[in-house]
């Protein structure tokens, strides 16, 4: 439906500008003929749609897909407000002006936010994959995985993907003091700001363990949200914070980046099961920056 409101209005606004204009393009039988320039306009951003949906066809029949996954809507023009999850809070949290932690963005839209973890597989076939199906991600990277293959993760960055903040060797946090936290925090941000030339706002806490000193560390370091996850998911199976062991708008789904060392499969062996259910579910998957 909206699809066909586009076409409409273009074609209305294509008539209408072409006013004047004596050239016109032959029609199809029973439609009637549109001016140009903006009929070639419209020519050309059809042909555009059809390409696009073609190389998504093509790509998700390459990579073994059940369904050609859903394109996300536009985001917001209004960024959603986000707080803190019930019971995620730590002391003074709000009085501190500390991040948010929360499992879920807020939305009524079927979307979904990939964000995968630490670094350790680097996997060529995983960025070609998420390159040609067109899927936004975020990776929280860890430096002592990352600095093995710096290259691969700028490479990652330049096809499109957020570079956040996993701590430099994602140790318990709250075990360690206040100064010990803040240099695993700020030291990992000023390596990514030097190795990838942007300072992340994002940060999520090994294990998702944190303590009051860890979200102070995080706001010192220049952190504004902490994103954990609502559901958890692998090469064969996933996991659910939620009782209903469901996918629900807005939340946010945590991978690692592992491979057959550690599970029974690749990195695109676990985006086809994630890809599958979301798309199966009616869920696009957005781009998590987007919407903080």
């Amino acid at each position: 439906m909206r699809t066909g409101l586009a076409v409409l209005a273009l074609a209305t606004i294509a008539s209408a500008c072409g006013q004047g204009d004596s050239s016109e393009v032959t029609p199809a039988g029973g439609q009637q003929a549109l001016k140009e320039p903006p009929a070639r306009a419209l020519d050309a951003y059809a042909d555009r749609l059809r390409a696009a949906h073609a190389a998504r066809v093509a790509a998700a029949k390459r990579w073994g897909l059940k369904r050609v996954p859903l394109t996300a809507p536009p985001p917001p023009a209004k960024k959603p407000e986000i707080a803190t999850r019930d019971g995620f809070e730590v002391d003074g949290h709000r009085r501190l002006g500390l991040p948010p932690v929360f499992t879920t963005v807020p939305t009524e839209e079927k979307i979904l936010f990939l964000t995968i973890d630490d670094g350790d597989e680097k996997d060529p076939a995983f960025l070609r994959m998420m390159s040609e199906l067109k899927i936004p991600y975020s990776a929280f990277l860890s430096d002592y995985l990352v600095k093995e293959d710096y290259g691969y993760f700028k490479e990652m960055r330049d096809r499109g993907a957020g570079l956040h903040n996993h701590t430099l060797h994602h140790p318990y946090l709250p075990a360690l003091s206040y100064a010990r936290q803040k240099r695993e925090i700020c030291g990992m941000q000023a390596t990514i700001e030097e190795r990838y030339g942007k300072r992340p706002t994002l940060f999520r806490p090994p294990y998702g363990n944190y303590d009051r000193n860890t979200l102070r560390a995080a706001k010192a370091c220049g952190v504004t949200h902490v994103p954990l996850w609502n559901e958890e998911v692998f090469v064969d199976h996933w996991e659910y914070r939620e009782w209903d062991r469901g996918l629900h708008p807005g939340d946010i789904v945590l991978s690692h980046f592992r491979g057959r060392e550690d599970w029974k499969g690749t990195m695109p062996d676990m985006i086809r099961r994630f890809l599958n259910k979301a798309t199966a579910e009616g869920y696009a998957v957005a781009r998590l920056e987007d919407y903080l």
